[in-house]
């Protein structure tokens, strides 16, 4: 039973991972450029200029490596059909056919 929940807890993490691509793009630049501040901050040995090019560049890297895992995610998303279903519910088909 407890392994069923965790991957209830597992999949609706994905899936709303999912649907929030760019937010959790954002986040995780956020956590990554406030880590690394943070983690720079502890060298001593660093001019405050350096430490914020380190954190940038850190940030920068973890970015990429999220947008690329999102762009894995949608691409796997067309390749399965699972965000075909997703939009007819939006948008009803048969409101926009032709009656004749």
């Amino acid at each position: 039973m407890a392994e069923h929940n965790a991957k209830t807890t597992i999949e609706s993490v994905r899936e709303w991972v999912v649907e929030h691509k760019l937010r959790t793009v954002g986040c995780l630049w956020l956590s990554g450029i406030t880590g690394s501040i943070a983690y720079n901050w502890s060298q001593p040995a660093m001019k405050t200029s350096v430490k914020l090019i380190h954190a940038r560049l850190h940030a920068q890297a973890l970015t990429l490596a999220a947008l690329a895992g999102a762009a894995v995610v949608e691409y796997y998303d067309h390749k399965s059909g699972a965000k075909a279903d997703r939009y007819p519910k939006f948008l009803p088909m048969d409101a926009y056919s032709r009656k004749d």
